[in-house]
């Protein structure tokens, strides 16, 4: 199995305009999330690109992709029927091919040379199945990601069979249906943000959820579609060396910010501030006589 195309979402209208914001990634050079998203699937050996946007938004997503405007073959979802639906209109892109999908609202930093995308891909080429990258999550984040459940696969580190998969479980039904042997008590494998799909999956996405009446769907959310897809053909969960970064989420896009300072080379500066603004805003500090309150004067 050789991958060489890629689909990232970014129709969606809460999500529409975090690619577009901008940040210094690990090189130091200044990047729209968007190119740091396009260098990571490039880097992956990724050929074609899809991109699935919101009506209108075609300008300023090719002015935020920089030089890599004319790589991008474009999609928009024309009407808001979600995430799943975005998806399934990649379809003719996609071709019948297996492909790499990534999220438009997610940055990713690697803890190894081998970038998060790639390390992706050479699993599911030499697996030849789909495979969806998955992080150890606290119970307390469920709500912002899929979980799935299964089991270790015996000989291989952090790589999983899946045999179910919740959308944004609470707490309380995760830890009926999805523990995971061997994590930590309290934690679940949820969706990194990242998956190669083969072209079964979205033919189930497209001839079963999405192009149906509603009354004929078998499955309305990508959830659902997967949960088929288990029924199907083999399906595998890996922790990838690197960590996830939701910038839809409060703070996100900061962290992941302080992430790609951290890991760059200006890291020893980025450290000296930071520790300097530790120290001024720490509650314990002793205030010098200069900032001191004069007191009261007695009327």
């Amino acid at each position: 199995m050789k991958i060489t195309k890629a689909v990232i979402t970014a129709a969606g209208l809460s999500q529409r305009t975090l690619p577009l914001q901008g940040l210094v990634d690990v090189d130091g050079v200044g990047k729209s999330a968007l190119q740091v998203l396009i260098e990571e699937v490039l880097d992956a050996g990724i050929q074609e690109l899809c991109l699935v946007v919101h009506p209108g938004d075609q300008r300023a997503y090719s002015e935020a992709a920089g030089d890599y405007a004319s790589l991008i073959h474009w999609v928009e979802q024309t009407e808001p029927l979600g995430y799943a639906h975005a998806l399934g209109l990649s379809r003719n892109f996609v071709d019948g091919e297996p492909f790499l999908h990534l999220l438009g609202d997610h940055l990713y930093l690697s803890r190894i040379p081998t970038r998060c995308a790639r390390q992706l891909v050479q699993l599911a080429e030499s697996e030849s199945c789909s495979v969806s990258s998955v992080q150890a999550t606290p119970e307390s984040q469920l709500s912002y990601f899929g979980t799935v459940g299964g089991h270790r696969i015996p000989g291989r580190n952090r790589v999983y069979e899946i045999n179910c998969i919740l959308e944004k479980p609470s707490p309380t039904e995760a830890e009926q249906k999805i523990i995971v042997p061997g994590l930590r008590s309290g934690h679940y494998l949820c969706f990194f943000g990242m998956h190669v799909f083969t072209s079964t999956f979205l033919d189930i996405l497209v001839d079963e959820c999405t192009h149906l009446p509603l009354e004929d769907q078998r499955c309305h959310s990508l959830a659902d579609a997967l949960n088929i897809l288990v029924g199907r053909e083999r399906y595998l969960a890996a922790e990838l060396e690197g960590r996830r970064f939701n910038v839809g989420a409060r703070y996100g896009l900061m962290f992941a910010q302080f992430a790609c300072a951290l890991a760059g080379s200006e890291r020893d500066e980025i450290m000296r501030q930071l520790i300097e603004l530790l120290a001024l805003n720490s509650p314990h500090r002793v205030r010098s006589s200069e900032e001191k309150s004069p007191p009261m004067q007695a009327s």
